[in-house]
């Protein structure tokens, strides 16, 4: 039950993770920025939301249900492996079969009537990622994580090859005389090759993962499954507002500013391409989410279980804020991943990296109703915020624009993880170090705060304004070494 061990799975988990959405940030972001305009990179921005929430009533949360019922007993990861696979496998069929025949009208509702095939490459996109969650979700469970890595940075790779063949050399090869390249590429529907590489990729991954489906014994016990099914329903509506609280801005931007399609669809791109600035964050906290709910249920009945969660809690909170500095201190390097065209909302990266932290944390308060199997709370929870979020964005939008979203977005992960602590105290009791955890956002917004003060003095020196943002950094640590060096060792070496 060593923290040293989920670190280390949180770190290879992370390069999965991390590798894949760093070489999504790092060369699909600046590629897209610079040969979409924002409103196609909108288009592209609002119909991965839609995917998004496909995703979650096609996989209906059964990968967490899995983690819970297969780690019960060595016996029972089979009985819960071949019950959630044949579950998941038959609903995809039906559910790929009914909204393929629907995708006509769904594109016309979406506001994508001309439209259509891109609505159904990302039907396909989802039925392939429902269909490869359970074996994912398998070898989390059974500590492979480095297989798990090698498979997740190979889908981001094949995304890239292939939009990268499509957008940039198919082009160039035509113009030198490949002509035969006509056959497949077309010039005025660039766009819809980004879905397709995705759909690839996707389907290149199920096709490796697929003998995990001919280790199936093929049994399927009703009775099993019901109770599978009854303990997943409350996260499916968990799954459902946490889409909507991270990313529904982005179809709300679109339909609720009083501009034209074309120019909300442009804001919308915008945001989207805005949101990746704050990729470190988001990838520290789904790194640390994937090994984390695995292991916590793994150790669940070990003696001092409840006492590690709340460690784990204070250094979650501790990395997380200097995650936020790193990111905010250098954030005019980082901005140059976006073409120029995408940079006029950096004034919300602050604002949806603390939100993204604070997110982290409810990840970290939120295991106390999975571990003591009252989802329902996740789903009483998570629905609070959703309702918070497209409240403040109807109430927002029009005044503020993009702006209102990011606070929308913070105020609604605040109350998440309030809420989540303290029904969680009352049912489930974690001694989680509240007060420690506060002091590590407030002293690292604190040190942010100079740091701007700084900055108004500095005009456009940016070398010296790095130089000074490296040495408040710097003195973050120390002033957190100095109060809690001692005891963050002793976390660490236990």
């Amino acid at each position: 039950m060593s923290i040293r061990k989920l670190a280390g799975e949180t770190a290879i988990y992370g390069v999965s993770s991390i590798l894949s959405r760093l070489l999504n940030y790092a060369i699909l972001t600046p590629y897209l920025t610079r040969v979409f305009i924002p409103e196609e990179y909108g288009i592209v921005s609002e119909l991965f939301f839609y995917a998004a929430i496909l995703t979650v009533f096609f996989t209906y949360r059964m990968e967490t249900t899995f983690f819970r019922f297969g780690s019960k007993s060595k016996d029972g990861i089979e009985k819960a492996f071949s019950t959630a696979t044949i579950s998941l496998l038959v609903s995809t069929i039906v559910l790929t079969g009914m909204l393929l025949s629907l995708s006509t009208p769904i594109a016309a509702f979406l506001n994508f009537p001309d439209k259509v095939e891109f609505i159904q490459i990302v039907i396909l996109i989802v039925a392939f990622d429902a269909l490869i969650a359970i074996p994912f979700a398998r070898l989390r469970l059974e500590n492979r994580p480095i297989k798990f890595a090698v498979l997740k940075i190979l889908h981001i790779l094949i995304n890239i090859i292939v939009i990268f063949f499509f957008l940039k050399y198919c082009p160039i090869w035509i113009e030198n005389g490949a002509d035969f390249l006509s056959a497949i590429y077309n010039s005025e529907n660039r766009i819809a090759y980004v879905f397709f590489a995705n759909l690839l990729a996707s389907l290149v991954v199920f096709c490796l993962l697929l003998p995990s489906y001919f280790k199936i014994k093929w049994s399927f016990d009703i009775a099993y499954w019901k109770e599978m099914v009854w303990y997943a329903l409350p996260l499916i509506v968990v799954g459902f507002a946490g889409v909507i609280n991270s990313l529904g801005a982005l179809p709300l931007i679109s339909n609720i500013l009083p501009e034209s399609v074309a120019e909300n669809r442009a804001e919308t791109g915008t945001y989207g391409a805005t949101l990746k600035l704050a990729v470190l964050m988001s990838l520290f906290t789904q790194a640390f989410n994937y090994a984390a709910e695995p292991f916590f249920f793994r150790h669940s009945s070990k003696k001092g279980s409840k006492e590690m969660y709340g460690n784990v809690a204070l250094l979650f909170t501790l990395i997380g804020s200097i995650v936020f500095l790193g990111i905010m201190f250098y954030i005019d390097l980082i901005q140059l991943f976006l073409g120029k065209d995408f940079r006029s909302g950096l004034e919300i990266v602050p604002i949806l990296l603390i939100a993204n932290l604070v997110l982290g944390i409810y990840y970290n308060f939120s295991i106390w109703y999975k571990l003591a199997d009252k989802t329902i709370w996740g789903a009483y929870i998570s629905t609070g915020g959703a309702l918070i979020t497209i409240g403040l964005n109807l109430l927002l939008l029009p005044s503020l624009g993009k702006i209102g979203s990011a606070w929308a977005t913070l105020c609604c992960y605040s109350f998440m993880a309030l809420a989540c602590y303290w029904s969680g105290q009352k049912y489930y009791t974690i001694p989680y170090p509240l007060a420690k955890m506060v002091r590590y956002i407030l002293f690292a917004l604190g040190i942010y705060l100079i740091s701007l003060l700084i900055q108004t003095q500095l005009q456009n020196n940016t070398l010296l304004k790095l130089a000074i943002n490296s040495v408040l950094l710097v003195f973050y640590l120390g002033l957190i070494y100095l109060i809690d060096g001692k005891e963050i060792k002793k976390i660490l070496v236990s």
